[in-house]
């Protein structure tokens, strides 16, 4: 019992999500050799082997998958005792998280940021970035206190409350010198499916991942980003739905081309913002509050650069 300790849960947890050890070091900001050391220490300690080396990626052994599942559940209630601590102390959060979509545009949110840092509340913000079920499994599993831009649609079950925030509507997009480019519109499902479609993997740990926009057995570029699923359309590398909020600059440009098909357009996001029911702290009323201004929603979804192409309510 003495070998554990939270440090080492989190280099275990960086070590599991990454396949990496050198990858997990660069997260923690450690030399490799040290991340290395203390895991072979606390095997040792144990008697156990923790992770298999032996290929290309450092995978967990049943004993290290078992050790990882508990150890994350203990991680989360200390995490949750020292902000409760603190927030009884102050009203003010030692940090907030805040999970966004990335079907969002991400340019307003610095200026609320900016804003926030004025107060000098000493509530330290920690962002990510969710895609499709990942935004509520950032809620429920509790790696995020307040979640901007998740689908309604998806909602999970759990304990917490939404207020509106808009629609996210989608735009199937392709590269002016890709093949779709030239081809007759609406563009058939068989035309569609014979080009890779770009993605950007679903971020749910827990919760079961979703796809939108796929057609059956139609060959996929999954892409750690929107950004990056943004840029490999524009190379020409394949094809996808992109939000409008997202989309907008790049046809604008002509480095993006809108067409249409014969799916139509997937069902837009109805989004919302959700945080916890129980959640008092001072930093998420101040965030909950900003966020309900209609300037601030209708840029974050690119309504101010002009609207979409009509597009029907739901597909054919």
């Amino acid at each position: 019992m003495n070998a554990l300790t939270p440090d080492l849960l989190l280099i275990i947890d960086a070590i599991a999500r990454h396949g990496s050890f050198a990858k997990a070091a660069r997260e923690l900001d450690r030399v490799p050799s040290a991340i290395t050391y203390s895991v072979r220490r606390l095997e040792e300690s144990l008697d156990v082997l923790l992770f298999d080396r032996s290929g290309h990626r450092a995978r967990l052994t049943p004993a290290g998958d078992a050790l990882l599942q508990d150890g994350r559940h203990i991680l989360e209630a200390m995490d949750a005792l020292t902000r409760r601590v603190q927030r009884v102390a102050t009203g003010w959060e030692a940090e907030l998280r805040i999970a966004v979509s990335a079907v969002l545009d991400w340019q307003p949110l610095y200026t609320l940021i900016d804003d926030f840092h004025a107060l000098k509340c000493g509530t330290r913000l920690r962002f990510s970035v969710e895609v499709l079920s990942g935004n509520w499994d950032a809620l429920t599993s509790g790696r995020a206190d307040i979640v901007i831009g998740a689908d309604a649609g998806m909602a999970a079950t759990g304990d917490y409350r939404t207020q509106p925030l808009g629609i996210s509507p989608f735009v199937f997009c392709v590269a002016p010198h890709h093949p779709l480019a030239q081809a007759a519109e609406p563009l058939s499902k068989a035309a569609v499916q014979a080009h890779c479609a770009i993605v950007v993997g679903d971020t749910s740990r827990y919760i079961a991942p979703q796809t939108r926009g796929l057609l059956q057995s139609q060959d996929m570029l999954i892409m750690p980003t929107m950004q990056a699923k943004i840029d490999a359309q524009i190379r020409g590398l394949g094809c996808g739905y992109v939000p409008h909020a997202l989309a907008a600059p790049y046809l604008a440009q002509g480095l993006l081309l809108a067409r249409e098909t014969e799916s139509g357009h997937p069902l837009p996001e109805n989004l919302v913002v959700a945080w916890n029911k129980t959640a008092r702290g001072e930093a998420l009323k101040w965030w909950l509050k900003q966020l309900t201004a209609p300037r601030l929603r209708a840029a974050m979804l690119g309504e101010l650069r002009g609207r979409l192409p009509q597009q029907p309510e739901t597909p054919p």
